[in-house]
C-alpha cells in the first residue's frame, strides 16, 4: 500500500504525518508527503517529533508530482487548502482528509506555538494510529 500525506508546503502537517506513517507502518506500506509548493521544512515540526523520538530532519520538502499520484493508492489531504487544490485523481485512489490546522500559523511566546505544534503532533498520531490499524486490515 502506498499513501501520499498532501499539504499546502509541506513543511509541517504533512512531514509530521509521513515521519509516524514511517515508524508506524515499519516498512509495510510506501509513504511519501508532498506540497502544492514547497516551503522547506519547519524547524518546530523537527523539534515537536523529536521529543516523541521520530527523526524527520531527512526527509524532503516536496513538490506534488503526477508519479506521486500514480503511485498513491490513499492520498491524505492534511489541510483544507490542499483538499481543494488536489488534482483530479486516478480511478481506485482513496482519499482522507483530515483538516488539521496549521501549526505554524500559531502565534503568541515560543512556549504557547510549540504546545501548538505539540497538540497537532498530537492529533496526527492519533489519526495515524487508526489509519495503520484500517491499513493493515485491508490487506
Amino acid at each position: 500500500m502506498n499513501i501520499l500525506f498532501l499539504c499546502t508546503g509541506n513543511s509541517c502537517r504533512s512531514q509530521m504525518a509521513e515521519g509516524f506513517a514511517r515508524s508506524l507502518a515499519a516498512g509495510s506500506v510506501e509513504v511519501e508527503s508532498a506540497g502544492i509548493e514547497a516551503h522547506g521544512k519547519n524547524p518546530r515540526a523537527i523539534a515537536a517529533m523529536q521529543e516523541v523520538g521520530v527523526d524527520i530532519s531527512a526527509q524532503e520538502s516536496t513538490r506534488l508530482t503526477d508519479a506521486m499520484l500514480e503511485r498513491a493508492d490513499l492520498v491524505v489531504t492534511v489541510c483544507g487548502h490542499a483538499d481543494e487544490h488536489c488534482p483530479l485523481l486516478p480511478p481506485g485512489t482513496r482519499k482522507l482528509h483530515w483538516p488539521l490546522e496549521d501549526p505554524a500559523r500559531a502565534t503568541g511566546t515560543e512556549e504557547e506555538i510549540r504546545t501548538e505544534f505539540r497538540r497537532i503532533r498530537d492529533e496526527i498520531q492519533e489519526r495515524m494510529t487508526e489509519l495503520m490499524e484500517l491499513a493493515s486490515h485491508d490487506h
